[in-house]
Order: C-alpha cells, then sequence, then structure tokens
C-alpha cells in the first residue's frame, strides 16, 4: 500500500521539494530588495556631497584617520545613480569595480539560494577581493594618492 509522500521540511523551515523557489526566501530576499530600494531612493535624494545632508560618518575614518575601502562610496553610488560613472569612479574606484565582478556571481548565488541550495561564492573570488581591498586602503591612504575619497 503506497499513500502520499510526506512532506519534508527543508533546513530553512520551507517546505516542498524540487528546484523550485522556497516561499520564505523569497519574501526574505523581496524583505531584503525593499530595503536596498530603500536605501538607494534615500542615497539618491540626498547629495552626500553637502556636508550638512544626514550621512553616516566612516567609523575606519572617524577612529584612524584613514580611508576605508568603503570611505566615498555614498558620494560615489549618488553619483552613479544620476548617472555620473566618472564622478563615482573619482569618490571610490574600488566599489564600482567590485559590483561589477560581483554581479554575476552574487546572482547566481541568490537564485540557488531561493532555491533551497547553497551556492557560496568562490573562494579565489572572495580571496581576490580581499587581497585587492587591502592593497587600495595602502595604495589610497599613502600621501598625495590620487586614490584617496574625495
Amino acid at each position: 500500500m503506497t499513500g502520499p509522500s510526506p512532506v519534508r521540511v527543508a533546513p530553512s523551515g520551507d517546505t516542498g521539494t524540487g528546484g523550485g523557489f522556497r516561499p520564505r526566501r523569497v519574501l526574505a530576499a523581496l524583505a531584503a530588495g525593499g530595503v536596498a530600494a530603500a536605501s538607494a531612493a534615500y542615497v539618491y535624494a540626498v547629495d552626500p556631497h553637502d556636508g550638512s545632508a544626514p550621512m553616516p560618518t566612516c567609523p575606519t575614518r572617524l577612529v584612524t584617520g584613514l580611508d576605508c575601502p568603503a570611505c566615498g562610496g555614498l558620494r560615489a553610488a549618488h553619483d552613479l545613480l544620476h548617472g555620473d560613472l566618472a564622478g563615482a569612479v573619482g569618490h571610490n574606484l574600488f566599489l564600482p569595480l567590485a559590483a561589477l565582478v560581483l554581479a554575476v556571481p552574487v546572482s547566481a548565488s541568490l537564485l540557488a539560494w531561493l532555491r533551497g541550495r547553497d551556492r557560496p561564492l568562490p573562494r579565489p573570488l572572495v580571496a581576490a577581493l580581499v587581497v585587492a581591498a587591502v592593497v587600495f586602503v595602502i595604495v589610497r591612504n599613502l600621501p598625495g594618492s590620487p586614490l584617496a575619497a574625495g
């Protein structure tokens, strides 16, 4: 006698089998996308170039006086959202390049995660980005460096 198969619960608590999207993961991704969209709308509307704009201060710069890999990132994001690629690269060369390098692998990992599979970013890619970030921080903090946060 065969009956219906029992419903299996995925480790995330989602039900279902096969390669379809997992409802809880989709909701989590939609929530994260909503937060990202709201953040982008804020950075688009509020100009971080204006010193009086309500923007956070970089904790690394505040404590050490050094530019971190993300320093200038809000100004770069504002410029990118307004279509000014040259301005964005002038504020932070590392972030736009890292975003280009990560776009496809992160998208593939996200789609796999939505389907209930883990597909972490390749370790060599992560290691290369960490090394690039460290080198970028060192070079941008040298006296007279053209890579200093502008």
